[in-house]
């Protein structure tokens, strides 16, 4: 009997949610063409700035919206690429807030190629634009990210403790928004690469900000993998042009293994200037970071001043973290580095436009493992150097730690950064 009354609870509950979804999804589309869309956050402000009566009433002014609401499918077959951009445009015109991204199985499916310019006539090259103005966009998942996927390409008489030879095909296990779209090849290191989103160039400050904040929470964005070429094209995140951002519990990756045992494929050293996650340029304001991962990537996190981070996990990257500049101090609390062939670099030329400079930094603690001493692909991840700044721009101090393998922590240059191996017995 309790079992009877708890399915009806549960069907009341549920049909009372889907009632409630469809009078906001009927209050905020105000033009009544069945989309909720730039022009109805228009018409809301219009409404708002006349004073209309009641306006709260008839129209959606507050509140964290639901991606659904805008059009998104998340069945990972129907392009949602239009739909997240309509919520995204929403938010600005109406000044900011949430736009939330319910857990599906098959993830958003981002399909549409990117815009090169943005609606200042500015290059953007992303597929989803956090459009210009100083609105506080928040994009959020249903909760944190399952962190770290297959980083090498286990052989059949390399597997042991239950493990399976590494093969192509990876599971939905977080809210993901995923690309199919190939960008074109950028092998120029100074060029703006392609990204899946990204806020256009703009003329605050030496970082060119044409937005003001942005935050992202419990979201996995994932990158092609093509497997012809075996690199990606497109980056992840390009935040260069954002001068404060918060970004928690994340994930940016490939959208498959690094590497298949049957077909004899894995990662391969890339020609295109790719990156995970690029934090604001030069002159920013705060970067906070909290668990955040990057795999796959010419690149991982490339990163300037201001920045605090507890947590970075990178793996399978050319250069794990490069800084360009921080003149004001950047603290990170621990670094989880696999199998990446630089950890920690600095900047050679003017890296995706940013000017090269000193660089102040403290890293707590860095944990990481080599693969020297594994003889598993892709070689690319194998580690070279554990520090690679030849023109001496670090400044500060980092921790390190290896657990097993070649017990080595190759550094070049460095002459102003301290660089201590982590004893126990301390």
């Amino acid at each position: 009997m309790r079992r009877k009354y708890l399915i009806q609870l549960v069907v009341i509950i549920l049909s009372y949610s889907s009632v409630n979804a469809q009078n906001i999804t009927s209050k905020c589309d105000v033009n009544g063409d069945g989309k909720i869309d730039y022009a109805d956050a228009a018409a809301v402000f219009a409404a708002m700035n006349k004073d209309v009566a009641n306006a709260n009433e008839t129209i959606c002014v507050t509140g964290p919206l639901n991606v659904f609401m805008f059009g998104a499918k998340g069945d990972g077959v129907t392009d949602d690429t239009e739909a997240i951009q309509r919520g995204i445009d929403f938010l600005a015109a109406r000044g900011g807030g949430k736009l939330f991204f319910p857990y599906t199985q098959k993830g958003y499916l981002l399909a549409s190629p990117a815009r090169e310019y943005a609606s200042n006539g500015r290059v953007v090259r992303a597929q989803l634009v956090i459009p210009p103005g100083n609105s506080n966009i928040y994009l959020e998942g249903e909760m944190p990210c399952k962190l770290l996927y297959s980083y090498q390409v286990r052989l059949p008489e390399s597997v042991k403790d239950n493990y399976t030879p590494t093969t192509f095909g990876m599971p939905i296990t977080n809210t993901c928004l995923h690309s199919t779209w190939d960008a074109p090849e950028v092998t120029d290191p100074a060029e703006r690469p392609w990204a899946v989103i990204a806020s256009p160039e703009g003329d605050e400050c030496a970082g060119r900000f044409s937005h003001s904040l942005f935050s992202m929470r419990n979201l996995e964005i994932r990158v092609h993998l093509d497997k012809d070429k075996m690199y990606p094209t497109t980056s992840g995140a390009f935040l260069k042009n954002v001068s404060r951002i918060n970004i928690h519990d994340c994930q940016f990756c490939l959208d498959d293994n690094v590497g298949d045992t049957n077909m004899g494929k894995y990662l391969l050293e890339n020609p295109c200037h790719t990156v995970g996650l690029h934090t604001s340029g030069d002159q920013n304001d705060n970067q906070v970071l909290n668990n955040v991962a990057v795999q796959g990537f010419r690149y991982g996190f490339v990163l300037g001043e201001h920045v605090v981070a507890d947590y970075l996990y990178v793996h399978n990257c050319e250069e794990g973290i490069v800084f360009h500049d921080a003149t004001h101090l950047s603290v990170i609390n621990h670094i989880v580095a696999q199998h990446n062939r630089v950890i920690l670099s600095t900047s050679r030329s003017r890296l995706f436009g940013n000017k090269p400079a000193r660089v102040n930094l403290i890293v707590n603690s860095l944990n990481f493992e080599g693969g020297q001493t594994v003889p598993l692909p892709p070689m690319v991840s194998k580690l070279v150097y554990g520090i690679y700044d030849p023109d001496n721009r670090l400044h500060g101090s980092i921790v390190w730690h290896e657990p097993w393998g070649a017990g080595v922590f190759p550094v070049v240059g460095a002459n102003y950064f301290k660089v201590k191996k982590f004893n126990s017995a301390d």
